[in-house]
């Protein structure tokens, strides 16, 4: 019997920005049958300008370029939460060896002042790229823009009021993580891949196109198949927080990063990962629960979420 071949959805974000009310319910009721078919969405029409996506990698590139020592000096934040994570130091939940990979997180600038600046760690700039601090947060706040529009998308598929989602990302704990997959050699653990299967920790991840392909995602009748965002698309997923407080009527998205085939090359991704504030409560949505499908979790904030799983992924030590 032959399988039915799964394909994810294509979406264009101005059929929801610029369309009328019929072009934006129906946008937002694909996005929202995507998470929940297949996990992913890839998204087009976002208004990224391909230029400072380029940028980005071109000067992450040259950061992963520095030496061992100099790459060393941004490291040790809070748990990776800023800056600099060496090689092989993050593992997938439940696994004990780490990822062929090494990365770099830029999270949330707040003003002077802010009430959330206790909460959050400060970013790290490198000092040897006095540019990088401008293209990063310049992209980080695009990657916001779309994250609101997605998640606008998602609370009018769900009926709920249109802020419902992104007044969570208000001032969030958002990060974009810089990832170099550097190419195999010899000395690495043979039972190692790029990136072991996990799911996102986040509400969704917004993935602009890597240099190399290795993305793959697991169906729901338990296949992987390869997923990869071409030039001017975005990858969207579902992350565990949203799955929590949708009591999984929208399921995290269970994918990985291979290790190559044929050409070994090295491999670059920027991954921004949607948080909330940190204090926000991570509440059940009332009309997710039913007697079919009753309640799963209780109610615990953003930060301390984040905190159980990043002890899990061996970023913090209890």
């Amino acid at each position: 019997m032959s399988q039915t071949k799964v394909t994810v959805k294509t979406l264009n974000l101005m059929d929801f920005t610029y369309g009328k009310t019929e072009q934006r319910a129906q946008f937002a009721e694909q996005f929202i049958s995507g998470l929940k078919e297949t996990g992913f969405i890839i998204l087009e029409g976002h208004g990224v300008d391909t230029n400072l996506i380029d940028k980005n990698y071109e000067l992450w590139q040259q950061f992963f370029g520095l030496e061992e020592e100099t790459k060393k000096k941004y490291e040790g934040v809070k748990g990776g939460a800023r800056g600099y994570t060496g090689f092989g130091k993050e593992h997938a939940k439940n696994r004990t060896v780490g990822d062929l990979k090494e990365f770099y997180h830029v999270g949330q600038e707040l003003p002077v002042g802010h009430p959330l600046t206790s909460e959050y760690a400060a970013n790290v700039w490198p000092e040897e790229l006095p540019e990088l601090k401008k293209y990063a947060v310049g992209f980080y706040r695009e990657l916001e823009r779309v994250a609101r529009n997605m998640l606008e998308a998602l609370a009018l598929s769900m009926d709920l009021r249109p802020n419902f989602f992104s007044d969570m990302i208000t001032d969030g704990n958002s990060v974009l993580r810089t990832i170099h997959y550097p190419a195999l050699e010899d000395w690495m653990d043979p039972t190692a891949i790029r990136a072991a299967e996990h799911e996102d920790i986040n509400l969704i991840t917004l993935l602009v196109e890597s240099t190399a392909s290795g993305l793959q995602l697991l169906t729901r009748e338990g296949e992987w198949i390869d997923v990869k965002a071409e030039k001017g698309q975005i990858i969207v997923d579902a992350g565990d927080m949203l799955s929590r407080i949708a009591n999984e009527v929208i399921p995290a998205t269970t994918h990985r990063v291979v290790n190559p085939e044929g050409e070994n090359t090295s491999r670059f991704s920027m991954p921004f990962f949607v948080h909330p504030y940190s204090n926000y409560l991570l509440e059940t949505i009332p009309s997710c629960v039913s007697e079919e499908n009753p309640q799963k979790y209780p109610a615990i904030t953003a930060g301390d979420f984040l905190y159980e799983r990043l002890v899990e992924l061996g970023l913090i030590k209890k």
